[in-house]
């Protein structure tokens, strides 16, 4: 059996995160407008002579075994759909890991979404994301991508109307977050201010921009920032420099800023270059 295909696994931000609980089995109940965009890892799944799955990666530290979603997610399909072929699942990473940007998890969707196609399984979006929830609470949501509320443990999924058109920078830090560890911590708190996600669904409706970026809160970041002083230095560089909003995505320590003109996103771009935060840094857009 011969066959390739090559996917696109888009990196997210989440324009609203709260937690609005804890369920006995530890995960967090939480409310989140999520956001896919168009920086992506490329990913090429191809059939091959050789039984099991093998990773390649083009970055240095990825795991390329079974500790890596994509893995994960090729032998989760493979196994409950009988599929004895080999294959090999090369990735080109543009996503930083450890991010709070679901490049894990978006290459999980990608796999999933890519083997259903190659051996013509016909499972539904449905069905995909059905699979996407035992790899990981963000994998339904890559599955489905652009503008989504997310309830549950962030399995529950509405589409929303599409962000309106802007200009999204993103500056990772030289520095790497456990999400468990964050969650953990805000626990410890007891008392903080909850984002209105309401409001800002409201002014998505609307298709109002700037309503969006003032609603725009994230309960994780009362952990993150506290810990770590350049997710504070970032939103201020980005709002002192025309972003309508500026905040974490996720657990961190990954920081946006949206700007409705673009040469200011730009100009926003060469400041934070020069000032050399150790990390990585990428201007793109909603998709």
């Amino acid at each position: 059996m011969e066959g390739e295909i090559a996917l696109e696994a888009r990196a997210k931000i989440n324009l609203g995160l709260d937690v609005t609980g804890i369920r006995e089995d530890g995960y967090h109940l939480v409310k989140m407008v999520m956001q896919s965009l168009d920086l992506h890892d490329d990913i090429l799944i191809k059939i091959t002579d050789e039984a099991g799955i093998k990773i390649s990666c083009d970055k240095e530290g990825i795991p390329k075994d079974e500790r890596n979603l994509a893995y994960k997610a090729a032998k989760l399909i493979m196994d409950e759909k009988k599929i004895s072929a080999g294959i090999s699942i090369d990735i080109k990473k543009r996503i930083p890991a450890a991010a709070g940007l679901a490049g894990g998890s978006s290459d999980a969707a990608a796999v999933l979404k890519g083997i259903n196609e190659l051996f013509d399984l016909a499972l539904s979006q449905k069905e995909l994301m059905e699979l996407g929830l035992k790899i990981g609470a963000d994998v339904p949501y890559c599955i489905m991508l652009k503008t989504a509320l997310a309830q549950g443990i962030g399995e529950k999924l509405t589409r929303l109307k599409d962000l309106p058109k802007c200009h999204i920078l993103l500056a990772k830090p030289g520095l790497d977050v456990k999400t468990m560890d964050v969650y953990k911590k805000l626990d410890l708190i007891k008392d903080y201010e909850h984002p209105d996600i309401d409001s800002m669904l409201e002014a998505l409706n609307r298709g109002d921009l700037e309503g969006i970026c003032s609603e725009m809160g994230n309960v994780l970041e009362l952990v993150t920032e506290s810990e770590h002083k350049e997710i504070g230095e970032l939103k201020r560089l980005m709002k002192d420099n025309g972003a309508l909003n500026a905040m974490m995505s996720g657990s961190g320590p990954t920081v946006f800023g949206i700007y409705s003109d673009e040469e200011k996103a730009k100009k926003t771009y060469d400041i934070i270059r020069e000032k050399d935060f150790g990390g990585s840094l990428f201007l793109t857009y909603g998709r």
